[in-house]
Order: structure tokens, then sequence, then C-alpha cells
């Protein structure tokens, strides 16, 4: 059996959707923190069960009978991420999990000034010393593009700190790969690359950006103390955009340039592109 945390996340549910695809509902498990808000994958036949990574006895119980569990990565801040998902590591161990599956992500290594860097890579030590064998999928970055870009469609600018390339990856893809992936029977061992195959600057998106929309699109380079003071000015707090900030350093650094084969190998087909997000993005 598959048991799939965070199902009632984007990620997570995205997957557990593609999962269904591919294997029978019976064979579907989703750990839960509010089990009511999984009645739609109860309703098609999965088992939903009520567990959250600060429960660790529920959570255990919650993974009973897995031959794989998928730890789904928290993202809050004022959280101890890395006990949590120590928690969650060790519930699927002690459940007999034969193998954990936990979504990281792109550019985890030592010295990536984004902050989360820091507890994926500590999840990913607790992980290589649990005994039980794991992937550790560093996605790369799914977040909207919009939400990258800043107001580029009214304003015709991409207003951001210095970048540099990065392999702008679709979540759906990712879910889909994620799905592919559990339910085949390729085992893939420690951490991997899983992103778009190709990386681009703001200054591609903006070309990108005004040949789709016929009119150009500017990128405007700010300083970061500048960007900063603006997104603190735009109702943003500081320590929010500092935590932005940290990613755009990532990326001029090159922490977040790598891509790979392995999406497209666990899709069966090229994933989506920038471009082609952005194009869709237009036409809407």
């Amino acid at each position: 059996m598959i048991v799939v945390t965070g199902a009632t996340g984007g990620l997570g549910g995205a997957t557990v959707e593609h999962l269904l695809t591919r294997v029978p509902a019976d064979r579907i498990a989703v750990s839960v923190r509010d089990p009511a808000k999984a009645r739609h994958l109860a309703d098609r036949g999965v088992r939903v069960r009520q567990g959250s990574y600060e429960e660790p006895a529920a959570l255990r119980e919650s993974f009973a009978g897995a031959e794989q569990v998928l730890v789904v990565s928290g993202n809050d801040p004022a959280a101890d991420m890395v006990g949590l998902h120590r928690n969650a590591v060790e519930a699927a161990v002690g459940a007999g999990a034969r193998r954990i599956v936990y979504t990281s992500q792109q550019g985890a290594v030592p010295g990536n000034p984004y902050l989360p860097s820091e507890f994926h890579i500590a999840t990913e030590a607790i992980l290589a010393a649990s005994g039980t064998a794991w992937t550790a999928l560093r996605n790369g970055a799914y977040g909207p593009l919009d939400q990258v870009l800043g107001h580029w469609r009214p304003t015709g600018e991409i207003v951001q700190p210095e970048d540099g390339p990065v392999p702008y990856t679709d979540r759906d893809d990712i879910a889909e790969a994620t799905a592919a992936l559990l339910a085949g029977d390729r085992a893939i061992d420690g951490p991997v690359t899983l992103a778009a195959p190709d990386a681009v600057t703001f200054d591609d998106l903006a070309k990108i950006a005004s040949d789709l929309t016929g009119r150009t699109v500017r990128r405007v380079v700010v300083d970061d103390e500048q960007w900063v003071a603006d997104q603190v000015a735009n109702g943003i707090p500081e320590p929010t955009a500092r935590l932005l900030l940290s990613w755009h350093q990532a990326g001029r650094a090159g922490y977040f340039a790598q891509t790979g084969p392995l999406l497209a190998e666990l899709l069966g087909r090229e994933p989506r592109s920038a471009a082609d997000r952005l194009a869709a993005q237009v036409a809407a």
C-alpha cells in the first residue's frame, strides 16, 4: 500500500489524483490532519486516516500497512520542520515501510542561502540514517509564475532582484512524476533532481512574455535592500520578504541551475516549460 501525507494540500492532493489513474484505490491511503477534508477521496475508495506530524503515535497508526510512504515536506518557517519531519520518518520506519519518498527541494546542499534548504538538508540526513530505503525528490520551483514574476502583466515590467537560471517546473508535472515513481517498478535511492529541462532567467522570461503578448516586457533589476523595503511597504512582513530575498540570492549563486532528464523519463513525455506555462496564462 502507498500512504500519502499532505493529501489535502496542492502537491499531495495532485499526487493522489494521479495515483488513482495508475493503481486501485484500495492500494492508496492518505494521512491527513482533518479527515473531513479528504471525504472526496474516501468516496472513491481511498483509505483516509487521521495523522499529523505533530502527533507521532497517531501518525504511526496512519502509516500501518504501508509499503511506501510519501512524506510531503512542510514549509512553515515558524515551526520546527526538522523535528516534524523526523517524526514522519520515524513513524514510517516504525510502521514497517520499505521505502520513504520525501519531497525535498532543488539545491538542498550546504551553502545554499535559501533558508528552507537547511531543513531539507537535515531531513535528508535523517532519512540516510533511518535504515530504510529512501528517495528525496529535489523538486524544482513549482509555484505560480506570477508569484515569482510579480505584476508584470499590468506594468509591462519584471521588477525583481538580480537572479540566476532556474528550471521553473509545473506542479502537476511533479505530482504526476511522483505518482509514476510510487506506482512503478523503478527504485531510485537517495536525492535526485526533479525539474523542468530548461533553466531560464528573468531576462529570458521577459523576452518570452514580450513575444507572447506582442508588447515589450522589461526586466528591471532592483537592489536587494530596496526590494525588501518595497515589499514591506506593500504590506509583506520583513521576515517573509527576507526569506524570499534569500531565494533570489540562491538563484543568482547558481544553486537552482541544475536540470536533468528524470522528470521527462517518469512522465514519458516532455514536461511543461516556463514558456508553455506563460503561454497558458496569457491565453486564459
